[in-house]
């Protein structure tokens, strides 16, 4: 049998079993359900043939030169799918709920499988994504220079139980000129917001939610607007560790790239710097003394920092001086603060 769907119901009853993407493979890499497999129906060059037959010829024209594309790899899709199927139950969809998953259930059903297909496709998956993103959980904002150890902080965070989004994680960038150094390539915007939503489905909304305070860009991943202006509206507690302490981090964190890898970095923000601090900078690098060098950048990003805090529209901000970084204790503390202002307005 084959059975249609809400998003919903698709994404609670596919998780443990194959769940397929008909997709072209250059869809699925820029956006996917996370537990998905792709089996493109047409390829990227296939697809491209027939949407340019559907659109200069027919939509008949389309099908046949569809059918000849898929005729021949009717068996294959076949053997793909028996080694990975359970309880005889197989998970489809495509863009929008159309005939490249319509064509792959058909076939599914024919060979014996009892078939599932999203109403919507994908389509219908974003719709949903975007929705989790736009609900107002109750968050809390982490801030603090460079060099505050913010993400560790977060960590710690989550070790005592607390619900927790590592941002820069998930766009694997650490939201710098510099933040690009050591990690995989990031990932398109609506992948990362399939990926936070990940996260968010499975929080509770009468918890608190753990963030580190972001520009709406991290690297080339953009926050979704309706998440983002739920961020700038929730309070801010910024961390104030010593200079020498945020040095200490930046050297640990950056100083195992190589000096001309950091270079490049510190070519995005010479016109920030000035020409005398860059070329400061690279004399730095040259002699592999990465505290002046992590000095020299923390000037910008210093005082960029606190023009950004000056702008933030929440005035729900508090300043936390440490003495040293010791991140479980500042973790402990904010814990400590939160719990504090709660009671207050409680008692107000």
């Amino acid at each position: 049998m084959i059975h249609q769907l809400s998003i919903d119901e698709f994404l609670t009853q596919s998780k443990e079993h194959l769940t397929l993407d008909v997709r072209s493979e250059g869809e699925f890499q820029y956006g996917h359900i996370l537990h998905a497999t792709n089996l493109p129906l047409f390829n990227n060059e296939e697809r491209k043939i027939v949407g340019t037959a559907y659109k200069q010829q027919n939509r008949n024209e389309a099908i046949l030169i569809g059918l000849d594309l898929v005729g021949k790899k009717m068996a294959e899709f076949i053997r793909f799918v028996q080694p990975l199927v359970k309880e005889n139950k197989v998970f489809v969809h495509c863009w929008r709920g159309g005939m490249r998953s319509g064509s792959m259930a058909w076939l599914l059903n024919l060979f014996g499988y009892e078939v599932f297909v999203l109403n919507g496709g994908y389509k219908a998956y974003r719709h949903y994504v975007l929705d989790v993103i736009s609900t107002k959980f109750s968050y809390i904002i982490i801030g603090g220079k460079t060099g505050s150890g913010k993400t560790s902080v977060l960590h710690e965070l989550k070790k005592n139980g607390e619900q927790v989004i590592d941002l820069e994680g998930l766009a694997n960038h650490k939201g710098s000129a510099f933040g690009a150094l050591g990690q995989e390539a990031q990932p398109s915007t609506e992948h990362f917001e399939n990926l936070l939503v990940e996260e968010l489905k499975i929080f509770d909304l009468q918890k608190r939610v753990w963030l580190e305070d972001e520009s709406r860009s991290v690297g080339k991943v953009f926050l979704d607007l309706n998440f983002w202006n739920n961020l700038i509206q929730a309070p801010l507690l910024v961390i104030d560790l010593p200079l020498a302490f945020r040095i200490k981090k930046l050297v640990a964190d950056y100083g195992v790239f190589s000096p001309d890898d950091l270079k490049k970095s510190f070519e995005q923000i010479v016109r920030r710097l000035g020409n005398e601090q860059y070329k400061n900078a690279l004399a730095a690098l040259e002699q592999k003394d990465f505290e002046t060098a992590a000095s020299i950048a923390l000037y910008y990003y210093d005082k960029a920092y606190e023009k950004g805090i000056a702008m933030k529209e929440t005035k729900d901000v508090k300043r936390i001086v440490f003495e040293n970084d010791d991140y479980a204790s500042i973790a402990n503390a904010l814990i400590k603060e939160v719990e504090s202002q709660r009671l207050k307005k409680k008692q107000q």
